[in-house]
């Protein structure tokens, strides 16, 4: 008596090894070019940022978070078992068309195992690992998923937003201790999944909404949130000259063809059916190729046009796979400098996260951002070829941190300010050690709010004449007052024609408009409440309402 069901036997004559990982053919002097790369003029971390995705116009942040997401920190394993994971995982959030689809589409282009994969098409099971029965013998056996599947590389995932809350916990053990947990069927075992995600969402309205706080327009878990160690809000502005720059860099790339390429030529597909032979013959010239790969991209007026001068340096794809390979076989060490400067760092961002300053912020400030901090400043010393994680990086690395959980960028100036008002308090320490200590020597934070909030408290008990005469009346004419409305108009209709502003944004809006002769606070805050008393704004704390 049989089942009726046979196996399946396969007969060949020839076994060739394939593996998801694309081994890099890297030579002497390869690593020749990358050390000499590495030493040139300028910053490497940001050439090597503007060459990722050069058909991509803009997101300079979101480029240099996904160069340090492929580079990646050192992974540790301590003594008592416990792994801090050294893989960087990028959320990207934004509006349709901001070209989040072609940035993950470059990653898997670039990185050297990479797995796609989208919200919709992909399950909880699909992403971790799935218990199936054999046909033949009945038994159980493990089925790897995608994030197992792409251990030691990057998973990206489309559509994030579209996936179920049940699928989405599946993934938080993957992401933060980078290992699949199994115990189904009568199996219990423990996979590596340490891999690096990367995914993409659109807001829960479609559209980000100006109305909303970040957290609303996100909304995910914090849990899921925290172990993204960057998150970034794509919007799409409307800015006339930004629109013609993109137009005319898309037109390009649609226009451009291949010098090459004839007329009414057929394009050609690879096809594996028209090799006779067992060993591929396309491999040997990939490989003559390779022997002298370029540094450079070539600079075609018809592809690139204004969008890129001749002077501009973009890095080649072969070189950028090559140089990623070079720089992840580096473990850098952190100096005290740097350690000292993101601990720091780390303290700043939870007092002010702890005092709710008003600041819209993207996410909620965990102890993972302690390890957000060092990971990237790794990864940046790894860009440099450096075996020591120096001030610098941890520089670039609290500048990513800052844009992303509060969209702000640190200015050359503001760096100024700060060593200057530092050399001048450890001066004063020095000179006059009687004297009471001045709270701007190089006071935190946290510390930085207690004094501000007690002096705010003395002045609220204090009389109201000697508050009416520390306040200098300022005269301000017709021609600065109709300038002001005029900028003031055109940050409304920036704002999507909003009715409700915050006074913070006027004043880095005004800063940024108006430089020849630029508003002071005192002159902003006095337009404003003229205004007020023709009724054409009202004042409400730290937010003013158009009329």
């Amino acid at each position: 008596y049989t089942a009726g069901t046979f196996r399946t036997v396969i007969i060949a004559n020839n076994v060739t090894q394939l593996s998801k990982e694309v081994t890099v053919n890297i030579t002497g002097n390869d690593v020749i070019q990358c050390k000499k790369f590495c030493k040139q003029k300028g910053s490497v971390f940001e050439a090597l940022a503007k060459s990722l995705a050069p058909s991509i116009h803009g997101h300079e942040y979101v480029k240099k978070a996904l160069l340090c997401m492929l580079l990646g920190g050192v992974e540790r394993v301590l003594p008592n078992g416990t792994r801090l994971r050294g893989d960087i995982n990028c959320l990207l959030i934004g509006d349709p068309s901001v070209a989040k689809s072609q940035l993950l589409r470059y990653v898997l282009n670039t990185a050297p195992r990479a797995i796609a994969t989208t919200g919709r098409g992909s399950s909880g099971v699909g992403l971790t690992a799935a218990v199936t029965t054999d046909r033949d013998t009945g038994d159980r056996q493990l089925e790897a998923g995608a994030m197992v599947l792409a251990d030691r590389g990057v998973v990206c995932i489309d559509e994030f937003d579209k996936m179920t809350d049940a699928d989405r916990t599946a993934i938080h053990e993957v992401m933060e201790q980078g290992r699949v947990t199994i115990a189904k069927a009568g199996i219990h075992a423990r996979l590596n999944a340490r891999c690096s995600v990367l995914a993409a969402a659109n807001p829960v309205y479609g559209r980000y909404n100006q109305y909303k706080t970040p957290m609303e327009n996100i909304g995910l878990q914090d849990s899921l949130l925290s172990r993204f160690d960057l998150l970034f809000i794509m919007l799409d502005n409307i800015e006339v000259e930004n629109d013609r720059k993109i137009a005319d860099h898309v037109v390009r790339m649609h226009r451009y063809r291949n010098p090459n390429e004839q007329d009414g030529e057929v394009l050609s597909i690879a096809s594996e059916a028209d090799v006779l032979t067992t060993k591929d013959l396309d491999d040997e010239e990939q490989e003559d190729e390779e022997e002298n790969t370029p540094i450079f991209e070539k600079y075609d007026a018809l592809l690139h046009g204004n969008s890129r001068k001749k002077s501009d340096k973009i890095v080649s794809v072969k070189f950028m796979k090559k140089y990623i390979h070079i720089a992840k076989c580096i473990r850098p060490v952190m100096t005290d400098a740097a350690s000292e400067k993101i601990s720091e760092e780390y303290a700043n961002l939870r007092a002010a996260d702890f005092e709710k300053d008003g600041n819209a912020r993207t996410q909620v400030v965990t102890a993972r951002a302690l390890e957000t901090l060092i990971r990237l400043a790794t990864a940046h010393a790894k860009a440099r070829l450096s075996k020591q994680v120096e001030e610098e990086d941890a520089d670039v690395a609290i500048d990513l941190v800052q844009f992303a959980y509060f969209k702000k960028t640190v200015t050359k100036d503001n760096k100024r300010k700060k060593r200057s008002s530092e050399s001048a308090g450890e001066d004063a320490e020095d000179t006059e050690e009687d004297n009471t200590p001045q709270p701007e020597s190089r006071p935190s934070q946290a510390k930085r709010a207690r004094t501000e909030l007690s002096q705010e408290e003395t002045e609220m008990v204090a009389a109201p004449p000697a508050q009416s005469q520390a306040k200098p009346s300022i005269e301000i004419s017709t021609e600065r007052y109709k300038h002001f409305m005029r900028l003031l108009y055109k940050l409304v209709q920036e704002k999507y024609q909003t009715q409700m502003l915050e006074i913070n944004n006027i004043k880095s809006f005004m800063e940024r408009n108006e430089q020849q002769n630029p508003f002071s606070e005192d002159e902003i805050m006095a337009i404003l409440e003229k205004m007020q008393d023709e009724n054409k704004v009202m004042i409400s704390g730290d937010v003013i309402y158009i009329i």
